[in-house]
């Protein structure tokens, strides 16, 4: 399966932005849970971070990426790119 990365930019302020952090763990969890290998982190600087999973084509992959509740609940913006991997 191809690999994705959301990259993230917070948009809402810490106490916000942490009430959503439990969610997105357990959705992570269940990505990981269900085979897409989900990788997530912040930026060390405050302000966003990135989530790496694959997914089948870019349309499971946009799927995947608008049920994070990060996203669901308006606290980051996001880019989607597909990730051609050309050394392991």
């Amino acid at each position: 399966m191809p690999w994705f990365v959301k990259i993230e930019k917070g948009i809402v302020n810490k106490p916000t932005f942490d009430q959503f952090v439990p969610a997105h763990k357990d959705y992570v969890k269940n990505l990981i849970a269900n085979g897409h290998q989900a990788k997530t982190g912040y930026w060390k600087e405050f302000g966003g971070g990135m989530l790496l999973f694959q997914a089948k084509d870019l349309a499971e992959a946009k799927a995947i990426a608008a049920q994070d509740p990060l996203i669901k609940n308006g606290c980051v913006e996001y880019e989607l790119h597909e990730w051609c991997i050309v050394l392991e």
